[in-house]
């Protein structure tokens, strides 16, 4: 399974008992990123410590490789310099960021984690899904999330969503709908492979809606219960 290597035992065991760490994933223009500012001003008004981070970035060098993967540029990169380079940014963001926020107990919400990897480079690129698990767990040090959610929506409607803000779509934005298909199908075998910690909301319903289903997610991870 991904990033359940029995080495990460101790590890996930000290997570738990400290900080809690929440991802949220989707195809481009599911609004995910809006729920994620959401939630990250709910968790902070209610007096949790909290940490939001994006990926690729978060530190100084996993930024300088986002200016590469998401140039709005014709820049050459093949598939697995695409994936070495998202794994560089996650390994850094991981031991600089992530682990020492979670040791401390803060709440660290993540715009992106390695979902995104295995529903991009993995189920839409095509690269082989058991290289992509084994050199992501050297990247993340076996690091999981505790939970989740997965904004999903039709992907002729994501691309709708995009059509104000085509002028600026980076590399990825820019692949055609076929691609965004597989990667939303990537998604979807992702969740229903990992019921434990991926929860799908249907993110083709008025924002508000959304948002009270977000809330209420994340209200049961941090009362120690889900539905």
């Amino acid at each position: 399974m991904i990033a359940k290597a029995a080495s990460a035992a101790f590890l996930m065991i000290v997570m738990s008992e400290t900080g809690k760490f929440i991802t949220l994933e989707g195809i481009d223009f599911s609004g995910k990123s809006t729920q994620a500012g959401f939630l990250v001003r709910w968790l902070s008004d209610s007096g949790h410590d909290v940490r939001f981070i994006r990926e690729p970035g978060g530190t100084e060098a996993s930024e300088r490789i986002r200016a590469i993967l998401l140039s709005r540029e014709d820049i050459n990169v093949c598939d697995r310099t695409e994936l070495l380079l998202f794994l560089a940014a996650r390994a850094q963001l991981v031991d600089e960021i992530i682990i020492p926020a979670l040791k401390s107990g803060t709440i660290v919400v993540c715009d992106r984690f390695y979902d995104s990897t295995f529903a991009y480079q993995g189920f839409a690129r095509g690269i082989d899904i058991e290289t992509i698990q084994a050199v992501n767990n050297f990247a993340t040090q076996d690091l999981s999330p505790d939970l989740t959610l997965l904004y999903d929506l039709p992907v002729d409607v994501a691309q709708r969503r995009g059509l104000d803000t085509a002028a600026d779509h980076d590399r990825l934005e820019k692949e055609d709908i076929e691609f965004h298909k597989r990667v939303r199908e990537g998604y979807l075998k992702l969740a229903d492979d990992y019921k434990d910690r991926i929860v799908v909301l249907n993110a083709d319903d008025f924002q508000e809606a959304v948002w009270e289903e977000t809330r209420r997610t994340v209200e049961f991870l941090l009362k120690g219960k889900r539905d």
